[in-house]
């Protein structure tokens, strides 16, 4: 169950005085293998302008060509998002001058963006809400600019230079855009999660944050209740959703004081600084006539039909919230279980694989959320890595259900699974880990443990029940963890006389 977050005297303070709305800007790298407009690779980490091209380079006398599979992947999205497709929509140059922008213009989509009118709903304190999406877009990225570094070829140590990599140059950028439909840095935080996960479902970016496969520009206003929208500042660089939120929180409080004050609030860009957790000023907001927006010329209109939407349609998969609930009412899992094993489509898709082969939903669920993820986070791994496979977890499964081994053992065995990718059989066989479930072969153990501890004896017949336990531990050391459980407390009842 979601913990009810509970609000500073000053976030109380502003609810109660202040409105806010907030808008969102998601930039999304798309996970294709070719840029936007050319060929050029769109790997990460290759040397620095190694994957450019006359294309990406701006260079005089290129022609960009739409990259099919990118256009495919906002379309499904938007689809996923409720979104109405247009019919026709039109790429347009967005004119800036930056270091980082090779052309000195971006092709984008400004009046006549490829979707519209979409909605997403998240959960919040208060329960479901919907958050319009105001427009989904394709365009191209623009390079990475490094600061800050040592300049080459030099004897000034304290010389430094900046340097552009127009490897991400073109590379496919699907940006959607939120109406001012947020009002908590907490509604900000649960709508990028949600968005993050159906993204990842869908399978049309890797969302790696760190990469800058997913970046977010937040637009952000507060107003004294009554009006309509305030005066609207944007935040930048923030690295995390946890830095969104807080930024957002620490963004709204200074709006609040100028208002208190009496104050204007300039409309301007501003950055988080996440060491002084405070926001500061970037520059002036740009508006859209400042970029001189017209017309792609060298590319025409798209037309998307509606054989093109029902091909895609067809494509998206059963999303997160769906299937969480189907998780719940199919295998009668509770709703935390559901909620994690729901939380990537790869761990669900393994989920369902197992139980296919083990028809016992909480108990492969208990598995996968104690040991395998586990074992996933402390390697560092993506469970298409993995080593173990379905049926080798039903495998495994078998074996504790028949008894051959204990649960305690077992974990062990699983262990060694995921290092080797032997299966459980073979590992059981091979350091002779069956389960020993001979009355007559236990008896002489138990009789062993009991003669080492008699105060253990002593202190069960005065009615201390640990004692017991401490004993049944015990034989378990003494058999390597091999003895049956369950018979071996049996066996030391019947010696105890309880």
């Amino acid at each position: 169950m979601k913990q009810k977050k509970v609000l500073t005297k000053p976030q109380m303070e502003i609810k109660m005085k202040y409105k806010v709305n907030i808008g969102l800007e998601v930039h999304v790298e798309l996970l294709t293998e070719s840029k936007l407009f050319c060929g050029c690779s769109t790997e990460f980490g290759a040397p620095p302008n190694t994957h450019v091209c006359p294309v990406c380079l701006g260079l005089p006398g290129v022609l960009p060509v739409i990259n099919k599979k990118a256009v495919d992947y906002t379309i499904l999205t938007a689809l996923a998002l409720n979104c109405e497709i247009s019919r026709l929509c039109r790429f347009a140059r967005k004119n800036y001058y930056y270091p980082d922008l090779p052309k000195n213009y971006q092709i984008s989509q400004y009046d006549e963006p490829l979707a519209r009118d979409g909605w997403l709903e998240i959960e919040t304190d208060g329960g479901s809400k919907k958050i319009g999406i105001e427009r989904i877009h394709l365009e191209e990225d623009a390079g990475k600019l490094i600061h800050g570094e040592q300049m080459p070829n030099s004897d000034d140590e304290d010389k430094e230079a900046s340097f552009v990599d127009y490897n991400r140059s073109g590379i496919p950028l699907m940006e959607i855009v939120t109406r001012p439909d947020i009002s908590s840095p907490e509604e900000a935080y649960s709508y990028l999660t949600t968005l993050k996960k159906i993204l990842q479902y869908l399978r049309v970016s890797d969302c790696n944050m760190e990469e800058g496969s997913l970046r977010c520009d937040v637009n952000v206003s507060v107003c004294r209740e009554g009006e309509e929208m305030g005066t609207k500042t944007e935040l930048k660089n923030m690295n995390s959703f946890k830095e969104i939120r807080e930024a957002l929180s620490v963004e709204i409080e200074r709006q609040s004081r100028l208002l208190d004050r009496g104050e204007k609030i300039v409309q301007e860009t501003r950055l988080w600084d996440p060491k002084r957790r405070k926001t500061v000023p970037m520059r002036s907001k740009e508006e859209a006539h400042d970029y001189r927006y017209f017309p792609e010329p060298d590319l025409l209109p798209l037309e998307i039909d509606e054989e093109w939407k029902r091909r895609l349609r067809a494509e998206i998969p059963e999303l997160p919230k769906e299937r969480c609930r189907r998780f719940i009412e199919e295998y009668g899992l509770p709703p935390y279980d559901a909620g994690v094993l729901t939380n990537s489509r790869d761990l669900a898709d393994y989920f369902e694989e197992c139980v296919k082969r083990y028809p016992h939903p909480k108990t492969v669920s208990n598995w996968i959320m104690g040991e395998f993820l586990r074992l996933l986070k402390r390697t560092d791994k993506s469970i298409d890595e993995v080593k173990v496979k379905p049926e080798d977890i039903a495998e495994l499964l078998g074996q504790i259900e028949k008894g051959v081994i204990s649960g305690k053992l077992a974990k062990d065995v699983f262990e060694k699974m995921f290092e080797t990718g032997k299966g459980a059989k073979t590992i059981i066989e091979e350091e002779k880990l069956n389960q020993i479930t001979d009355e007559a072969s236990l008896e002489k153990v138990v009789e062993e443990a009991m003669r080492e501890s008699p105060q253990a004896i002593e202190d069960f017949k005065k009615g201390k029940k640990k004692a017991l336990g401490f004993l049944v531990g015990q034989v378990m050391k003494k058999t390597r963890g091999r003895a049956n459980p369950a018979l071996v407390n049996k066996l030391l009842k019947e010696k105890l006389g309880s």
